[in-house]
């Protein structure tokens, strides 16, 4: 099939999202709340799990409050009291109990919380109104005048009023309609692991961060999570490699990959590394920014990381996917049916904060260098540019542009 559009207009009642993360889940919530009628393709057998931290914050909180689920989300953060810096051998470097790499100031009123807890809890919210197809995704589609036809990788074609690609960095979405990937993605060279591991440290609501003297690992952290039960680590190295030779599809391969970029290393590295390989909790992705001029093309639209992408090293996506989603939602709604009119909304008004909150890679990628640089010195982030200079300070420029970017007038509908 080949994407062709004819103008028309026409109610859009029925959405089809591909993809149930965190800007797909929210984006049905608030589509089924305004009497869409709501279908979720996802490719995944089932929910997700694995994957980093994310931090609710800004408009974001706003929106988590509009949903009731303010409480619920706060309940389960991740907690976490602080953070250590460590040597190769374990010993402690320094430590604080005010801010942490992954999650920022311990005192503010952000919260940080495991993307499949918050994925859980914004699909319960949504109720069983939405219609999930798990386990299938996208083979196709064709816009017509009145519609989307999509044919599904099981073989099944169904119509919809909307399309709506929230399938992420890599998303097929994206591909099917706007072209290949290699035109939208940059990547700054920067690759991130994540997986669960046993708690064999012991630690209590804490998070501890090494940087290796080692070429291209510029960071390994582990932090508590499910109430101390267990760690989830992440390391990440760099590498000027074209991207789709570090970038295999296949779990074990990926794994393979990571397990070969950290031989070698110290600490609690080696263990953390045998623990990989028994979890099925494990996420690996380049570091980068999808950038593009335009976010929807007729009757199909992209939300989140598949249109705009912030980059971990933001800590941001999160937040950002989420208001987009509120925002994407509510302009549907206001539109009272004429789809160009909505879409053409949610770009002019989100253009903005999207472009603030990319623009907060720059202050990681010189974090991410400066570990590269000089691997004994403190500091380092994987996702917070405001609180994770480390253990200083964070710099008055970087507060300015943080705040900056969280800056955004959540409307009414």
């Amino acid at each position: 099939m080949t994407n062709t559009i004819r103008a028309h207009h026409s109610r859009a009642t029925s959405v089809l999202i591909s993809g149930a993360g965190i800007a797909g889940t929210a984006l049905a919530y608030w589509l089924q709340r305004y009497g869409f009628r709501v279908t979720v393709v996802e490719r995944a057998p089932e929910p997700r799990v694995g994957g980093q931290a994310v931090d609710v914050r800004g408009s974001a909180l706003q929106v988590i409050e509009r949903m009731g689920l303010l409480a619920a989300v706060q309940a389960q953060r991740t907690g976490l009291r602080g953070m250590s810096h460590v040597d190769a051998d374990g010993r402690e470097l320094s430590r604080t109990d005010e801010r942490t790499v992954s999650g920022g100031f311990i005192d503010s009123s952000d919260v940080e919380i495991l993307r499949d807890d918050l994925c859980a809890l914004l699909a319960r919210a949504a109720g069983p109104g939405v219609e999930y197809l798990f386990g299938d995704s996208m083979n196709s589609l064709v816009q017509h005048e009145d519609g989307v036809q999509v044919r599904f990788r099981s073989g099944a074609e169904r119509c919809f009023d909307l399309v709506v690609g929230a399938d992420g960095l890599h998303s097929a979405t994206r591909r099917l309609v706007f072209g290949p990937e290699v035109d939208y993605l940059h990547s700054i060279g920067t690759y991130i692991a994540a997986w669960t591991a046993p708690n064999h440290l012991g630690l209590d609501r804490w998070e501890v961060f090494h940087r290796p003297h080692a070429d291209g690992v510029w960071g390994c952290m582990a932090m508590t999570e499910r109430n101390n039960a267990e760690l989830r680590v992440f390391i990440g190295f760099t590498s000027d490699e074209p991207t789709e030779l570090l970038l295999p599809r296949d779990t074990a391969a990926q794994k393979r990959l990571v397990a070969e970029r950290c031989a070698g290393l110290g600490w609690e590295v080696p263990r953390f590394l045998k623990a990989m390989w028994e979890s099925d909790a494990f996420h690996y992705d380049v570091v980068a920014q999808i950038r593009m001029d335009r976010w929807s093309r007729g009757r199909v639209a992209l939300l989140g990381d598949a249109g705009y992408c912030c980059s971990p090293l933001t800590g941001q996506g999160s937040s950002v996917a989420l208001t987009a989603a509120y925002v994407l939602a509510g302009e549907l709604h206001a539109a009272g049916g004429d789809h160009r009119a909505a879409l053409t909304a949610y770009e002019e008004r989100l253009r903005g904060h999207v472009s603030a909150n990319q623009a907060l890679l720059a202050l990681g990628e010189n974090l991410v260098a400066d570990s590269a640089a000089a691997p004994g010195a403190e500091g380092g982030s994987h996702s917070h540019p405001e609180g994770a200079a480390g253990f200083d300070a964070p710099a008055p420029q970087a507060t300015a542009a943080f705040r900056a970017a969280l800056a955004f007038d959540l409307p009414d509908y």
